[in-house]
């Protein structure tokens, strides 16, 4: 399987409606060269530009959902299109609510998936306060490969990735607006996952600043023993990677821990 991850450039004189014709385009780019296509988190208006969110946010089926369709459809790709801020429920006033919602498409342009984000960022502040949390874990089964969906500080609980594990994931697709001044806990991070997992990483950051916040970049692809497959420099990037669903079988075969694992593994209650 080719993937592409597309490090997109968040430019704050760029308006949110020329990033999606801008980003669409570049997804059509890559038909015929890639098979999956990941953007990164929140690209319409940055990761940290918390005073946009309500302003710009979207029902789920909104103006990015059908700009990313047809992109996915055009380009002929399985297309997991970052995030958005989603309204769901309404007018904020009248109980609606914000999320930090993905969104994945087939090739032919139907929406397969949507992941609302567990953990959000910002502790008393930002998406924190603002945003409500998804509740759910999502996997997509693509062509010869199992795909478990997380965003950004998700990747700092290896408890959720246990759970997509589970759930049968054989690689991680995680969108993220990462600073810059904590870049080696993005790398360390991802790395991780992958290697506790034995599954693929495909990481895909945000180039640029958003709201005066300088983003890492370095979105990178990691193979299941934790070989960096591909690296982003800091300046928007495309990577292009090959993925053999394969390798994920051969290494857990060959180096089987998942199979030790006792803590959080449901097992048979004994009686007496």
């Amino acid at each position: 399987m080719r993937a592409s991850l597309i490090q997109i450039a968040v430019d704050p004189d760029e308006s949110v409606e020329s990033r999606r014709v801008r980003v669409a385009d570049l997804v059509r780019q890559e038909r015929g060269a890639a098979d999956l296509v990941v953007l990164p988190e929140l690209w319409p208006m940055g990761a940290f530009a918390y005073e946009s969110f309500a302003a710009e946010s979207e029902p789920v089926n909104g103006p990015t959902y059908e700009a990313m369709a047809a992109a996915a459809r055009d380009a002929e790709v399985w297309l997991h299109a970052g995030s958005i801020v989603e309204a769901a429920g309404g007018a904020l006033s009248a109980g609606g609510a914000l999320y930090n919602t993905s969104l994945v498409f087939s090739p032919a342009g139907e929406p397969v998936a949507t992941y609302r984000k567990i953990h959000r960022f910002g502790f008393d502040k930002g998406e924190a306060v603002m945003m409500a949390a998804g509740d759910e874990l999502v996997t997509v089964a693509l062509p010869g490969l199992t795909v478990g969906v997380g965003t950004c500080y998700d990747l700092r609980f290896p408890e959720l990735f246990r759970g997509l594990v589970d759930a049968g994931a054989q690689a991680f697709v995680v969108p993220a607006g990462w600073p810059a001044r904590r870049r080696s806990h993005w790398t360390l991070l991802a790395r991780a996952r992958a290697v506790e997992n034995q599954a693929y990483m495909l990481a895909c950051g945000t180039a640029g600043t958003h709201a005066g916040v300088e983003q890492a970049g370095h979105s990178i692809v990691v193979d299941p023993w934790g070989e960096v497959l591909a690296e982003a420099g800091p300046d928007e990037e495309i990577l292009r990677v090959e993925l053999d669903p394969a390798k994920v079988t051969t290494t857990r075969e060959q180096f089987p821990a998942l199979k030790d694992r006792v803590l959080g593994v449901a097992r048979p209650r004994r009686d007496g």
